[in-house]
């Protein structure tokens, strides 16, 4: 998130907490050290000592959640980018989906796991030992904060771990990842909006069902499953598409036989739309690249005599992707790789053409501009 403290590194992921959760700490340790101080006149300023250690067994706690998924993805084989703690829990960022419904519901439930087995633990150790005064109403609050952490996560309805729960069963029953996205964030916006109604109506005094708290749950909830479910209804558009499918017409592309005066005449001269061409033989075979900067270096009266192969100079195949490839993919690796455009090749070697972040979205407003209404 935005703003976010990196505090370190937890089993090698770069861990994050949000300021909002300073916030948190300092809340905890006022109010439950007042309770306890009410309930234990004795305590002194014992009592926001106590207040300040439940609140870091609060923090905890919430990691402890945030690291449940995370090793489990870790177990698939899937990177954990980071672990962010923030004011309404943790979020521990993913390199990828899993790569099954099955895979997905394992790493939904290990946070809501984790808590509850935390619940367990700290209900036994209040149940089973001789703990009394305020280390047995901390034991107590503890496990309180992990149960209603594991039961709140359980709601269904993204972005919470229920709704991921929610997500892999859908997901399941239709064979497609994006369908339970975007039917688990229609579910967790209409919870938002309850939570939202439900706290407008506490505040002004006309239930007394809610507080300021849901209403600020309510929005949270309502905002990010906005933002899951936009999300997953581009990328299963982007999934029905080919990198084929986004190349720009009259691209870029001239061939190696070209003498550099025809290649100005023809290209550059009067349309300045371009500055590089790829470049292709006699069969449209991808050569190389040439960059119109680079003629300089060319006497005007040698120009004739020149061709572009000479000039051209090799094109990384590895930032070549074929004609048939996903456009979700092609997407996924121009963010990853900060590239702007992309050479498109046939199987054979033959160049399509180049697709641009620009061209991809032409594709989809076009599409979108094509349906029927």
């Amino acid at each position: 998130m935005n703003g976010s403290i990196r505090v370190g590194n937890l089993f090698g992921i770069p861990f994050y907490v949000h300021p909002s959760w300073f916030l948190v700490l300092g809340l905890v340790t006022f109010s439950y050290g007042g309770q306890l101080a009410a309930i234990f006149p004795g305590l002194g300023g014992l009592s926001l000592v106590l207040g300040f250690v439940a609140a870091l067994l609060l923090f905890a706690s919430v990691l402890a959640h945030e690291l449940g998924h995370s090793f489990v993805a870790l177990w698939q084989g899937i990177e954990v980018k980071s672990i962010t703690l923030f004011l309404f829990g943790g979020l521990a960022a993913l390199e990828k989906e899993s790569e099954t419904p099955g895979q997905s519901f394992w790493v939904a439930i290990a946070g809501p796991a984790v808590s509850l087995l935390l619940f367990g633990l700290f209900t036994a150790v209040g149940l089973g030992t001789s703990i009394s005064g305020p280390l047995a109403a901390m034991v107590s609050l503890i496990a309180y904060i992990n149960l209603m952490l594991a039961l709140f996560n359980l709601i269904p309805g993204l972005p919470l771990d229920g709704g991921n729960i929610l997500k892999s069963a859908v997901w399941k029953i239709t064979g497609n990842p994006y369908k339970g996205v975007v039917f688990a964030s229609r579910v967790g916006q209409f919870l938002g909006w309850i939570g939202i109604s439900l706290g407008l109506l506490s505040i002004l005094g006309i239930s007394n069902i809610g507080s300021f708290w849901t209403l600020l749950i309510g929005w949270f909830l309502l905002r990010n499953a906005g933002y899951s479910a936009q999300s997953a209804t581009l990328q299963d558009k982007l999934m029905g598409l080919t990198a084929e499918d986004a190349v720009i017409p009259n691209g870029p592309i001239v061939p190696a036989g070209l003498s550099l005066r025809e290649f100005a005449n023809n290209y550059i001269i009067g349309k300045a739309e371009w500055h590089n061409f790829l470049v292709t033989d006699e069969e449209g075979q991808l050569l190389g690249a040439i960059a119109v900067d680079d003629m300089r270096d060319v006497p005007t009266s040698n120009w004739n005599a020149t061709h572009v192969r000479e000039l051209m100079q090799p094109v990384d195949r590895s930032t070549t992707v074929k004609s048939d490839q996903s456009l979700l993919e092609v997407v996924t690796l121009l963010e990853q790789e900060k590239l702007t455009q992309l050479p498109v090749v046939r199987d054979n070697g033959v160049l399509v053409g180049i697709l641009e972040k620009a061209s991809i979205i032409r594709l989809l407003e076009q599409r979108a501009q094509a349906k029927p209404a």
